[in-house]
């Protein structure tokens, strides 16, 4: 269980990286909140592969990564404009 936690919390992190260079334009959010979108993401871009049956599959599941990463590059876009809204509220 805590192995699984941990694991999670380092896909999230990579995810939510490559989501931010993948994302169009500049995100400002600091790098918590990018993990935390990771994380979010992979499982989010999970589901959705188990949805369309690719998720388990031999080797690395390229098809679910793919999805993850789309899912990651949104979730920072959109938090980002949330979050750099929040700021301009003075």
């Amino acid at each position: 269980m805590i192995l699984n936690i941990i694991q999670a919390v380092i896909i999230g992190a990579i995810l939510g990286f490559v989501g931010r260079l993948v994302a169009p334009g500049k995100q400002n959010i600091p790098v918590w909140l990018t993990i935390v979108v990771g994380i979010v993401a992979a499982f989010i871009g999970t589901y959705i592969a188990r949805l369309f049956g690719v998720a388990d599959t031999r080797g690395i599941d390229w098809i679910e990564l793919i999805i993850q990463i789309v899912v990651a590059a949104i979730g920072v876009t959109v938090v980002a404009g949330i979050y750099g809204r929040r700021g301009v509220r003075s």
